[in-house]
């Protein structure tokens, strides 16, 4: 298994590589969050060990972007901090498979090396091909949106044009991007991804084309890009909207002349490369407002693929649902949940802001946190996040009655235990009503 250490004190990476590579794992280190980023985009890990307490960016705020570049990784959190709880509740939400908390005792280490061994078996199902999925390229869902999106994949997968593909950030355009390669003519070639918005501007260049030694400071070696390694394969160049301004000319010219030449080199080096790019913005919008080269996007938008958002394909959360929990149950060796019909009604009238890959994550949460055999709404609420944008107290006559009505929402959980089903009927409105008017508020079941 491949594991990152993050943590800023050298001991403690020291001890932590010992003791992991004592048990066969394969370890690399990093001591901030920008280092464990170019870890990151440089080999796949199964797991990252990350410090909540770092310089610069914090560990939680780190969490939040390694689980959006690397969703298949499971991160683990670690911390000194004196309030545990809180904290592993909030690393929760932000996507974190687990917490440990320091001093890192033998039993704190055995309790690390178990929750590694079953994060590398969360990771292993998540890469693999869902069961039966192998036609559909992990796609799953019977809904028009996705029968659509496989028929366009199956007609532009095979072709040689360039690929544009638009969605939602966890709507699948990565999964989306495989697909692509795996039909071409190209599918024996390299697979190769380039994170655009991941890299700082003064490395996008020498990721993306390579560099020649001494071409700035620690550059102690020749190195390839993305560009290159992808050579006779396809480059997935995710988030092409946040490329910056330079780099896109220099992106355009390799484009347009098949060549590219490595930061501080001269050489030109010819290269063979199926460009597929992804976006979760409105690259018309951004070339109107001089943000993204006008060229650069008709040279990219030859074939234009929309993968839908999971709001518009509701049909498919059911299914989508207890795939993901039968997955994570099975990896955990624990018997299958059930999904209740008032979670199935929940989870199928929230609007899913992070999209598939949040309803993946909160089954899987679920899958872990929940006892006993079957799943309620109850269960799910408190970790769904708010969909609509932060929340104004209102004023006046409708601040007083959205008032009254959170303190009746709350008196009527309380005087019900907490049980969904009879606070909503001692109401008179339905499960579903009752799990938005909670949401809307910031009610959340107590202990």
């Amino acid at each position: 298994m491949d594991v990152l250490v993050v943590d800023d004190e050298e001991d403690i990476r020291r001890m932590l590589r010992q003791v992991l590579a004592g048990e066969g794992h394969t370890v690399a280190e990093a001591g901030d969050s920008e280092k464990a980023f170019e870890q990151l985009e440089q080999h796949p890990f199964d797991a990252v060990l990350l410090d909540i307490r770092l310089p610069g960016m914090s560990g939680l705020d780190a969490l939040a972007q390694i689980h959006e570049r690397s969703p298949e990784t499971a991160v683990i959190m670690i911390t000194g901090e004196d309030h545990p709880t809180q904290l592993a509740l909030l690393a929760g939400r932000r996507g974190a498979y687990d917490f440990v908390t320091k001093p890192l005792e033998p039993a704190q280490i055995e309790y690390l090396l178990d929750a590694l061994d079953r994060a590398g078996r969360v990771t292993r199902a998540r890469r693999a091909t869902p069961e039966g999925a192998a036609g559909t390229f992990g796609m799953l869902g019977e809904s028009t949106a996705v029968a659509e999106l496989i028929e366009q994949v199956r007609r532009i997968g095979p072709s040689q044009g360039r690929v544009l593909i638009r969605g939602e950030n966890g709507s699948g355009k990565e999964l989306v991007a495989h697909a692509i390669h795996a039909l071409s003519k190209r599918s024996g070639g390299p697979f190769i991804k380039l994170n655009c918005a991941a890299l700082p501007r003064d490395l996008v260049e020498s990721e993306l084309f390579g560099h020649e030694r001494g071409a700035f400071t620690n550059a102690m070696q020749t190195r390839k890009g993305r560009l290159e390694l992808a050579d006779r394969g396809t480059l997935f160049l995710d988030e092409i909207g946040d490329l910056a301004l330079e780099a896109q000319a220099k992106l355009l010219r390799a484009i347009e002349t098949g060549e590219l030449e490595r930061v501080g080199g001269s050489r030109t080096i010819p290269v063979d490369v199926r460009f597929v790019a992804a976006t979760n913005k409105d690259l018309a919008a951004r070339v109107a407002s001089g943000d993204f080269r006008e060229d650069l996007y008709f040279r990219l938008n030859v074939l234009p693929i929309r993968v839908p958002p999971l709001r518009e394909r509701r049909t498919d959360i059911p299914a989508l649902a207890r795939h993901f929990l039968a997955a994570v149950c099975e990896v955990e060796g624990r018997r299958p949940l059930e999904l209740s019909a008032d979670a199935i009604e929940l989870l199928t009238g929230y609007p899913w802001p992070g999209n598939v890959r949040e309803l993946r994550n909160l089954m899987e949460r679920a899958a872990v946190l929940v006892e006993g055999p079957k799943l309620e709404a109850s269960d799910l609420v408190v970790w769904l996040e708010t969909p609509a944008e932060p929340r104004e107290e209102a004023a006046g006559l409708r601040g007083e009655i959205e008032r009254r009505e959170a303190e009746a929402v709350t008196r009527a959980l309380e005087a019900a235990h907490w049980n969904v089903t009879q606070a909503a009927t001692a109401l008179g409105i339905d499960r579903t009503n009752l799990h938005r008017k909670m949401r809307k508020y910031g009610i959340e079941r107590r202990a």
